[in-house]
């Protein structure tokens, strides 16, 4: 018999598989939207659709995780504004979303809502998505930066936007990167901490609040292993456990007991045995080492997770949390992963970001509903197969037609976006005929298998 390949470059699927292989990894939270790793190098979102950062064919907010098509083997997830980058395992980001300044680094000032390769980078260790820009670290310990910068935070010395990655000056030995809505934070291999770009509240930590387009060293500070960025504040842990602040303290953020913004950096009270933090628009969180979570600041959406919607200043526990391995803080939201890979969400829920199937906020912890539990990479952009296939017509309406020549041994599945098998039918002839009126309306996938192998189409049901 004879065999083509069929190539599929724009759809890199996950599909049912086994459950034991299926758990989430890594977490970040958004402005209204979540991102999901899967432990099979897969990824998922979740919220608002509002510059399609959810995917093509998508045309709503989605309230439980969908699948992140076109990408697999990626080991990083990061978003903070209205776009989102994934680091693939083979060093190369990619990006989708909101573009409006060109923080997609494509060079290209246009929204996307499928992921686009990222040009001229290579061996991207870590990403960082800011509100309305992006960081990419290098193997080689150097830091490239794209999108607004209107107060500098590209650190490239101009207030100029960039739609293509440039390098940030004067930093080298680099190993961690950190951005806030306005500003960027880097760690050196020395411990020490570096920032620029927005600084109208301290945020830079250098003592003044005056903006900087090219770095400078956040003072007071040594021994620093972990930094994270909210809105207009930074937090920073040291290797003795303990957590420093410095920036906008109008909500608390910064844990130190006030509301008066800090310029230098103070100790976030009442805190030991830190191993992990993370910065919301204007709350923040900690890890402890029993597993448990504390958070300070803003609380208007529940966001901090103790059943209140009551700010503090000084850290409380997050409600009922045992066993987390991971925090991810988001404009209004926070997330936690927990060590069986399962995740919690809380606070602001009007775009669906909290993943729990409804659009109602949330001031205590619930499960973000089939994370990563029925799915698996496809992994192939090219797939052998007998012989290439049509579906037809797209979009449908009552009917799809299904046409192939070498049918035998030949089964169509057609899964929904959430990797869910709706339809699995035996092909008995050339053209068959799939009634399709019991489906919702949205995007599917048809899988067509057989015993030299598969290949996959995509369909919108009207």
């Amino acid at each position: 018999m004879k065999r083509t390949i069929l190539k599929i470059i724009s759809i890199v699927l996950c599909f049912c598989a086994s459950i034991d292989q299926a758990s989430s990894q890594s977490i970040a939270a958004s402005g209204y939207n979540s991102l999901f790793l899967c432990a099979n190098g897969s990824a998922q979102a979740v919220g608002s659709n509002a510059y399609g950062q959810l995917g093509p064919d998508i045309f709503s907010n989605q309230s439980t995780p969908i699948p992140v098509l076109g990408l697999s083997g990626i080991t990083q997830v990061s978003g903070v504004g209205s776009h989102s980058l994934f680091l693939k395992s083979d060093g190369t980001v990619w990006a989708r979303g909101r573009n409006d300044s060109g923080q997609l680094g494509d060079g290209t000032n246009i929204d996307k809502n499928t992921p686009v390769q990222v040009p001229g980078l290579t061996g991207i260790t870590s990403i960082a998505g800011g509100g309305y820009h992006s960081l990419f670290l290098k193997n080689d310990g150097t830091v490239w930066s794209a999108g607004n910068n209107t107060s500098g935070q590209l650190g490239d010395a101009t207030t100029s936007n960039k739609n293509s990655p440039v390098q940030v000056l004067g930093l080298t030995e680099i190993i961690a990167i950190a951005t806030g809505a306005y500003h960027s934070l880097f760690l050196k291999d020395d411990g020490t901490v570096w920032s620029v770009g927005g600084n109208f509240a301290g945020a830079l930590g250098d003592g003044t609040t005056v903006s900087k387009s090219t770095v400078v060293q956040v003072l007071g500070l040594s021994g620093i292993t972990a930094i994270a960025g909210g809105n207009e504040h930074s937090i920073f842990l040291k290797n003795d456990g303990t957590v420093w602040a410095v920036g906008y303290n109008g909500s608390g953020g910064l844990g130190d007991g006030t509301t008066i913004d800090k310029s230098n950096v103070v100790q976030v009270n009442a805190l030991m045995g830190i191993t992990a933090i993370s910065a919301g628009g204007r709350h923040s969180l900690f890890l402890k080492d029993d597993s448990t979570v504390w958070s300070v600041g803003w609380n208007l959406f529940g966001q901090l997770g103790d059943g209140t919607t009551t700010d503090r200043t000084i850290p409380v526990q997050v409600s009922g949390q045992t066993e987390i391995s991971a925090i991810s803080g988001g404009g209004f939201h926070s997330l936690f992963l927990k060590n069986d890979g399962a995740v919690r969400s809380v606070g602001l829920n009007a775009q669906g970001q909290l993943g729990d199937s409804t659009l109602v906020g949330k001031d205590t912890p619930v499960e973000v509903i089939g994370l990563c539990n029925i799915m698996q990479p496809l992994g192939l952009e090219e797939i052998a197969f007998m012989n290439n296939f049509s579906v037809y017509p797209v979009p449908c309406d009552h009917e799809l037609i299904i046409e192939l020549n070498e049918y035998q041994d030949t089964t169509a599945e057609i899964f929904n976006v959430q990797g869910q098998l709706m339809l699995s039918i035996p092909l008995q002839t050339i053209k068959t005929y799939v009634p399709i009126d019991n489906l919702s309306k949205g995007l599917y996938l048809v899988q067509i298998k057989g015993q030299d192998g598969m290949a996959v189409k995509k369909i919108v049901k009207n």
